[in-house]
């Protein structure tokens, strides 16, 4: 390995971002599931509060429950007041109401000194790049850091901030006591001049072992480097960003910060070779998640592109030895429209973590990562272990042998919290159905299915549309890098539409509560294909909407395929959208079966 790159991306894949999923082939099976959708006006439908201003979120694996963490203001990043809160999950799909875990924080006046003067009466911001510790003890500690920024461009993580926060979690879901576990000292802050008391006054032996663990854990800690930039020899490795790591199997710990750097150390993080930029990993100013995955290989997620105010798509790379990775795949390439404005928003993916080494191992063996959509939402997503991106065998899909509510095993999912898709039991009798429901006016269901690549190919399906007066159901059958060969459209106005080369033209009319069987014959060798649907007379030779070579995913969808925002988009200009907090009537879709030979 070449000592002036630690690791590398040796792969062919790049992205196209004039596409928000960048052209890549899906990791298989990858569910993404909205946790917080940011709502002003009715905020009991949010967190109470209705800040839109929501990000770099955190998560940890507890006592059999999933527990996430982020940060919040009320409209825009650096721009007081700030808070934390935290949600949990015991399945990482529904998610709890989030609380304040650490509240606003009025700053004592007097003591802050800045590049700016800080008035009477200001309260701090939040800015952490670590949120959880699973101690030795087995004690859960959830951490923040109070930063100040007396205006948007002074960055609460400039060294002047007051200190990091940590607090137990217990596990009836309740909260200890807020302490301080490190003062910004060098800054003027200490325990004369601050709301909460030292860690060490603590008279709960169990938590202050389980902070004076992490505060001897060089790993865990260098974390916290950028916020408090501490002149005290505390940290190994200074002035890079948002740490991730993981170990190689032979013991040494792989570093990977903010705008393509990585390091190695051979002593659990007390000193590391030279922190270098490795080129073949291209990133900007986003975050990037490594780790060792449960089947012994690597992966890293992380956004492959150059824009670092346009963040998508969310991608994986994988590795056998986690020095050089191969193959990169889609985790999540969908970019909804950001409904609220504020400054510093950047559109997409944003600032993704995963489960830190040593704060806990899923039962399901999967890869769970959680960021941020557009600084406004909070997502998670589930990536199956082992990574796959190809399917060999014929697909035969029915919904029966799935859990309602439950994974749905082989498919991609993304589900809002408006517009959840999931298996319901419909129509009943044991008959199980996928159920793609949508009620928020910005966004959409979407569930994809990857099968055998081929240039023919014969795909069976069956559907119900509960309401043939609102709504749309398009279905798609795409190539590797997602172009549609053939897309079907159940309108708003009760009619079947099919795309024959440049003409969306009606089919055949349906109507609500009744299932079509829908049978495409493609072949790509000539761009056409066949098409007959319950109760209309088959079509033959219809042309391809894009002159595809193979095809080899079958894409449902509760709207039209996005191009906004592109790469040229201004994100500081966009204004708040109307209508964006209240749920529409909801269009629900059923699909019973799926066959693909």
């Amino acid at each position: 390995m070449d000592f002036q790159e630690p690791v590398k991306y040796v792969g062919k894949e790049t992205v196209n971002i004039d596409y928000h999923h960048g052209q890549l082939r899906p990791a298989i099976g990858v569910q993404s599931y909205q946790v917080l959708r940011a709502n002003r006006t009715h905020p009991e439908l949010a967190e109470d509060y209705g800040w839109t201003y929501n990000h770099a979120p955190m998560l940890a694996y507890w006592r059999g429950r999933f527990y996430l963490e982020y940060l919040s203001n009320p409209v825009s990043e650096h721009v007081p007041p700030g808070q934390t809160l935290l949600t949990s999950s015991a399945d990482g799909r529904t998610w709890e109401k989030p609380r304040v875990v650490f509240p606003q924080y009025l700053i004592p006046h007097g003591v802050y000194k800045g590049e700016r003067e800080l008035p009477k009466g200001s309260y701090s911001v939040m800015h952490q790049r670590m949120g959880f510790y699973v101690a030795p003890n087995g004690r859960l500690l959830v951490l923040g850091f109070y930063g100040i920024s007396p205006h948007p461009t002074c960055a609460p993580n400039d060294g002047r901030g007051i200190g990091r926060v940590v607090r137990e979690v217990y596990s009836d879901g309740s909260f200890g006591p807020i302490y301080f576990i490190r003062y910004n000292r060098h800054a003027g802050w200490n325990e004369s001049n601050t709301r909460y008391p030292y860690y060490r006054e603590s008279r709960d032996r169990g938590f202050v072992e389980a902070c004076e663990a992490l505060l001897a854990n060089k790993l865990m800690t260098l974390q916290w480097w950028e916020e408090d930039r501490s002149p005290d020899g505390f940290y190994a490795v200074e002035g890079y960003k948002a740490l991730s790591y993981y170990h190689l199997s032979d013991g040494r710990v792989v570093g990977l910060w903010k705008w393509s750097r990585a390091a190695v150390s051979a002593d659990e993080g007390k000193s590391w070779s030279p922190v270098v930029e490795v080129p073949t990993l291209v990133m900007a100013g986003a975050k990037v998640w490594g780790q060792r995955t449960s089947d012994g290989r690597y992966a890293l997620v992380y956004n492959p592109s150059t824009r670092n105010s346009h963040r998508w798509p969310l991608a994986l790379v994988t590795s056998d030895d986690g020095l050089t990775f191969d193959r990169m795949l889609l985790v999540n390439g969908e970019v909804p429209p950001r409904r609220f404005a504020g400054l510093y928003k950047d559109f997409g993916l944003n600032y993704v973590r995963g489960i830190a080494e040593g704060n806990g191992l899923p039962p399901d063996g999967d890869m769970w990562i959680t960021y941020s959509m557009n600084k406004e939402d909070i997502w998670v997503s589930r990536i199956p272990i082992p990574v796959r991106y190809r399917v060999d065998a014929p697909v035969n899909d029915t919904f029966d042998a799935m859990l309602p509510g439950g994974e749905v095993v082989d498919w991609n999912i993304y589900s809002p919290l408006w517009a959840p898709v999931s298996v319901v039991d419909f129509p009943g009798g044991g008959q199980r159905s996928l159920e793609l429901r949508d009620a928020d006016p910005y966004d959409y269901a979407k569930a994809e299915r990857v099968f055998p690549e081929n240039i023919w190919v014969t795909i069976t399906t069956r559907v119900m549309a509960r309401q043939h007066d609102r709504g749309q159901l398009y279905m798609e059958v795409v190539d590797s890098r997602g172009q549609a060969a053939v897309r079907l459209l159940f309108d708003a106005d009760g009619t079947i539409r099919a795309r024959n080369a440049s003409e969306f033209g009606p089919v055949h009319e349906y109507q609500a509560d009744m299932w079509y069987d829908i049978s495409l014959r493609l072949d790509a060798r000539r761009h056409r294909y066949d098409l007959a649907i319950t109760g209309m007379s088959p079509l033959h030779d219809l042309a391809f909407d894009a002159p595809v070579s193979t095809v080899e995913r079958v894409v449902f969808r509760t709207g039209p395929e996005r191009r906004q925002p592109t790469p040229e988009s201004d994100h500081h200009l966009e204004p708040d959208r109307p209508g964006a907090d209240d749920p529409l009537d909801p269009a629900i879709y059923y699909i019973a079966s799926l066959a693909v030979r």
